[in-house]
């Protein structure tokens, strides 16, 4: 293991004894020993943690792909200094990155594992908060819109849940494109914000029917490409506005999270759409562990290879001021557990950062 950086021998860290609804009662503040990074893995001593709903799981218990034994630190994001690593990979010391941390927890702390192929440099020129704000929401928009959709300038797509982080995200890197977007929003106070990031229509959806709108802004046509990190409550309605040979991306299931495993996918309506369904899911692996994967699970990660390139595609954009992090809350690290409360309750818009005190 190579470290350059003094490295303290405990670190504070969220930790989950029993799962439990309320995050503020379930999330303990402990004091426990910084890990050490194996082969081909990172030690980051943590600036920012950007909150993620999927975080939720790691406190309630609930759906989740990798269940970690307890007592456990969720926390599926972290942006901050690499300050040793493991064998392999000396050279990463000193880098400046956003990360995934291993197996996506272990992030609500000072310090955090991540696989190597996971962490992405993030330039001293884009500052705090905005630095921790741009890994997940756009890199999860830039393979859904355009690796999978394939979206190009003079098409259209709807986006669910646009004010959220990859929402927001979305809208800006399909105007950037030359696309028309419909932007989706659950109340009336998200509507102003998707206006001025570009959205050319914004449709509240407790007063308005997005398929509605959509069908007839078209001429009965429907759109290229649907944005859907909502799932089960919006997915018959957004078949119904998809275009011939449209594509719909299954980017997410925020409305209910059960039905992420169930069979519960009609085939044929989907062959009466003449569509492509689209799965999107932002985890990377590298040239030993993807192939692993597929022999194991049936699961295709991408390259680590394109996830370099997607991130220097993206931060040109925000340093050209092209696109922007949109940040709702910034927040210190003991109320990490009430701000993770509040995007429970979705009481939030666009991300929230929580800042740990270390540089």
């Amino acid at each position: 293991m190579n470290q350059d950086h003094l490295v303290p021998d405990t670190m504070r860290a969220f930790r989950v004894h029993e799962y439990g609804v309320d995050p503020t009662q379930v999330l303990q503040l402990e004091s426990i020993a910084v890990p050490e990074p194996g082969p081909g893995e990172l030690l980051v001593r943590v600036a920012a943690i950007p909150l993620n709903l999927n975080d939720m799981e790691r406190v309630n218990g609930r759906n989740m792909m990798v269940r970690p034994e307890l007592p456990s630190t969720p926390g599926m994001e972290v942006m901050g200094t690499v300050v040793a690593a493991g064998d392999g990979f000396e050279q990463a010391v000193g880098r400046r990155v956003a990360a995934m941390p291993k197996q996506a927890v272990g992030g609500f702390a000072q310090y955090a594992i991540c696989p190597a192929v996971s962490a992405f440099d993030v330039p001293a020129e884009i500052p705090l908060p905005d630095a921790a704000a741009i890994y997940f929401p756009f890199h999860l928009a830039w393979l859904g819109l355009f690796d999978r959709g394939g979206l190009e300038a003079g098409e259209s797509v709807l986006i669910h849940a646009a004010a959220g982080g990859s929402g927001s995200a979305a809208i800006q890197l399909a105007k950037d494109k030359g696309a028309t977007v419909f932007a989706a929003v659950g109340s009336s106070n998200k509507v102003e914000l998707c206006r001025e990031l570009g959205a050319d229509h914004v449709i509240d959806t407790s007063s308005e029917d997005f398929c509605e709108v959509v069908l007839e802004a078209t001429g009965n046509r429907g759109v290229d490409v649907v944005f859907d990190n909502v799932g089960e409550a919006v997915m018959e309605k957004s078949l119904h506005c998809t275009a011939y040979n449209g594509r719909y991306l299954m980017m997410g299931f925020a409305s209910d999270k059960s039905v992420a495993d169930e069979k519960f996918i009609v085939p044929r309506r989907v062959a009466t759409g003449n569509l492509h369904l689209c799965g999107v899911l932002l985890a990377y692996a590298d040239a030993a562990m993807g192939p692993m994967m597929k022999k194991a699970m049936g699961w295709n990660f991408v390259p680590g290879e394109r996830g370099i390139e997607v991130q220097r595609e993206i931060v040109e954009r925000v340093l050209s001021k092209r696109v922007r992090p949109v940040i709702g809350t910034v927040a210190d690290f003991e109320a990490l557990p009430a701000c993770l409360e509040a995007m429970r309750d979705r009481k939030t818009t666009g991300r929230t950062v929580v800042t740990t005190g270390l540089d």
